[in-house]
């Protein structure tokens, strides 16, 4: 039987941009239950139970009573009224519900191309590798979460961390699939691959950092820039600080690493525009990147100033997504 190349891909374009959207999505309702301190509000995992919201005062009094178990509540939210536990709730069922959704989205399609496409040398079995991480990325929010429920009165920040990356691997693994079936062109003029890879590595790495800050709520301190309440270091901490097992426990020092490696990402990024003129290499895609890079700092200054404004924080997150995004493009046209 004859199969179109055409119309595999044609679904395939639709299938991975569906879900490229969703996993941004998914990233940024999660980013929202993290600050809005919405993410111990569901105490259960509930992977196949919990689908519906409650539907009644009684069902409401039992999530809320499950919730008043918790160290959260217990130290820090012991005066939550009932209407406002359900403003948090409400934050973290959305998250859950649209990684379901994610879940579901991952797969059917993948199934539904193993057979009626079975007989084509277009299909691609690693797109099941797709739907391998997000069922990992289900394991490992729930296994956040759980670091919340027993000793602590907020989840691991190292956790959240992990749970966040992971997240962006599948975003860049779809991102990647996405340039693959529209041929992207390269470009022709190559870049040095070790300098892509560590430019890549410090943007990585930033983003990381961020999450620690936001787990430790990092943020709320030092709300001055350039200097960190008039001091460069830190004004509480002394240098043997930094050489510390936990110094990354330590919100003073993940912030003053996050604005270091900020200032890193904009003299690398001079480097790479430098780069790109040198070798002719077209520069539109480098611009698109310099106004992720721009607006991610400017975003990131007025997180940091307003002491954690919630749309600035947001605006924050989904710019990191804009940054990686762009910069994967250029290292997929400077790929062989």
């Amino acid at each position: 039987m004859f199969v179109n190349k055409d119309n595999i891909n044609n679904y395939l374009k639709v299938w991975l941009f569906t879900m490229y959207f969703l996993v941004i999505s998914m990233i940024i309702v999660g980013g929202l239950t993290r600050l809005t301190d919405s993410g111990l509000s569901i105490t259960a995992w509930e992977l196949f139970s919990g689908l519906l919201p409650p539907m009644n005062i009684d069902k409401w009094n039992f999530y809320f009573s499950e919730y008043k178990k918790i160290p959260e509540y217990k130290l820090v939210n012991f005066d939550m009224t009932l209407n406002e536990f359900k403003t948090i709730f409400c934050w973290e069922y959305s998250h859950r519900l649209l990684a379901r959704v994610v879940g579901i989205i991952s797969i059917i399609p993948i199934i539904y191309f193993t057979f009626k496409f079975k007989k084509s040398p277009f299909y691609l079995k690693k797109y099941y590798f797709i739907f391998f991480l997000i069922c990992i990325q289900g394991f490992l929010g729930w296994f956040m979460v759980t670091s919340g429920l027993v000793k602590n009165t907020d989840v691991s920040h190292f956790r959240l961390a992990l749970h966040l990356t992971l997240a962006l691997i599948i975003l860049m693994v779809i991102l990647w699939d996405i340039f693959k079936l529209y041929n992207v062109d390269k470009f022709i003029t190559k870049i040095s691959t070790l300098f892509l890879f560590f430019l890549f590595s410090l943007l990585f790495f930033q983003i990381i950092l961020g999450a620690f800050l936001a787990g430790l709520d990092g943020g709320l301190i030092y709300n001055t820039w350039p200097d960190m309440n008039g001091f460069f270091l830190p004004n509480e901490i002394i240098v043997y600080d930094f050489l510390k097992l936990d110094s990354f426990s330590n919100p003073s020092i993940v912030q003053f690493y996050h604005r270091i490696i900020g200032y890193l990402i904009i003299v690398f990024t001079l480097i790479l525009n430098y780069l790109f003129l040198k070798e002719k290499i077209e520069f539109r895609y480098i611009m698109i990147f310099n106004s992720a890079i721009t607006l991610q700092v400017i975003l990131g200054i007025f997180t940091l100033i307003t002491g954690v404004e919630i749309k600035y924080a947001s605006l924050h997150q989904i710019g990191s997504i804009f940054v990686l995004s762009s910069y994967l493009l250029i290292v997929y046209k400077n790929s062989n």
